[in-house]
């Protein structure tokens, strides 16, 4: 009995180290030993965190426009299609700002800056010179403007989602008035779709070697110290990001009728991947292909996950009302409740105003306290070090979130196979 179990046993180990996920997780230890042991090694290792992830973003563009062009000309209806947005939208923007009150609500709480009495005029302002002044640069109505590109085919080549999805949208219109006449082409963009898929695939063969990459990074350059210096700040955090996936998510997708711990672990090698790479851009693509595997209507799953990349930050959120209090507490900056309410409003739109913008969360931050006026903005090189270990926390809650929206939105629109979700999920 024993000589038979063990090839079998043997079997079942090499299968699970097999699966992607695994593979990931060892390359994040790997990593952490690395970076830990040999510094100077680890942070030399972050083009190949860097590489994989330019790898992905390559594939962004033409995997939204296949999808959504040949979700929206299969709906036909064009009322659905703005229902669907629509309904997306307001979903986004109430989630979000429960968000941000959580997140008001968790650093008033937690205070990890008071007692830190730094002096705005002894920080270093060099490394963040180009977040700050990239972050005063944007607002609102840049950024609507921003979602009509410049030109056609400008829209993939300057790597804009939203700009993708609106010329997808248009197309995909167009290829539904044209009917029966565009049926070839819709065709067509299905097929292209599926071959990007396939090309996506072949890329995450990279993901270990790009999870080491930047795990080592992380490590190496920033070390244990950050990790001491702002401690009481990246557990509140962590605590905070907790406290919103399990008491707001947790509940909204009980409401939606399945398990959000299943559709956590549904996504276990995307939230490795984001963890590691600390990119939700990362896996978009494979995030499309997935919620359309487990049952959501291709056109839905086409509309919301590239929206919510931009709209339903909810991590960001979480990171922007914690950061930009805590650069006041740490300032003695007083803060009453009525300033907080407008540092709300405020965070309502930057937290819209910067989406798409290389380093997001940080320009987003500095666009912020400059909006706010009474945060010195120069405070914001306090979180330059450990920015980087606060994006652990925030990328997977926007995963989360944007998979939880995907499937409410889905079952509003009665666009939810939901045998197959739950098979998907293994309820």
């Amino acid at each position: 009995m024993r000589s038979a179990s063990a090839p079998c046993l043997s079997r079942r180990i090499l299968g699970a180290l097999s699966a992607l996920w695994a593979q990931v997780l060892i390359a994040m230890a790997a990593g952490v030993v690395i970076g830990h042991v040999w510094p100077d090694f680890g942070a030399r290792l972050q083009p190949l965190g860097d590489a994989f992830i330019k790898a992905i973003r390559m594939m962004i563009a033409p995997i939204v426009f296949c999808t959504v062009v040949h979700g929206v000309a299969r709906m036909a209806d064009m009322a659905r299609v703005g229902r669907v947005a629509l309904k997306a939208l307001v979903y986004f923007e109430v989630v979000t700002t429960i968000a941000l009150a959580i997140g008001l609500m968790g650093v008033n709480l937690w205070k990890p800056g008071v007692g830190m009495n730094i002096d705005p005029a002894h920080v270093d302002v060099s490394l963040v010179k180009g977040y700050i002044a990239q972050g005063r640069g944007q607002d609102l109505t840049s950024f609507l403007t921003q979602i009509i590109p410049n030109s056609f085919l400008g829209a993939f080549t300057d790597g804009n989602v939203l700009q993708v999805l609106f010329v997808a949208v248009l197309c995909g219109f167009a290829l539904a008035q044209l009917g029966e006449r565009a049926a070839g082409v819709t065709a067509l963009v299905d097929q292209a779709a599926q071959m990007l898929f396939r090309i996506v695939g072949f890329i995450m063969w990279a993901a270990p070697l790009g999870a080491l990459g930047a795990i080592a990074f992380a490590v190496g350059r920033f070390g244990a110290g950050s990790l001491v210096s702002l401690g009481k700040l990246l557990i509140g955090f962590y605590a905070t990001c907790l406290v919103f996936i399990f008491l707001v998510l947790g509940p909204i997708a009980r409401m939606a009728g399945f398990s959000l711990l299943k559709l956590i672990g549904y996504m276990r090698e995307e939230l490795l991947i984001v963890l590691a790479t600390t990119s939700s851009e990362s896996v978009l693509p494979r995030m499309i292909a997935k919620m359309e595997q487990a049952g959501c209507d291709e056109g839905v799953v086409g509309l919301v996950i590239p929206t919510g990349y931009s709209f339903n930050l909810d991590g960001t959120c979480l990171y922007l009302a914690t950061a930009a209090v805590f650069l006041a507490q740490a300032t003695n900056t007083p803060l009453d409740l009525g300033r907080q309410i407008a540092l709300l409003l405020v965070l309502l739109l930057t937290s819209k105003g910067a989406a798409g913008v290389a380093g997001a969360a940080f320009v987003v931050l500095a666009a912020t306290v400059a909006s706010a006026g009474s945060i010195p903005v120069e405070s914001v090189a306090l979180l330059l070090g450990v920015h980087r270990l606060m994006s652990e926390g925030l990328t997977p809650v926007n995963l989360i979130g944007n998979a939880v929206a995907t499937v409410v939105v889905a079952k509003w629109e009665n666009a939810l196979d939901e045998r197959q979700l739950k098979q998907a999920l293994g309820a």
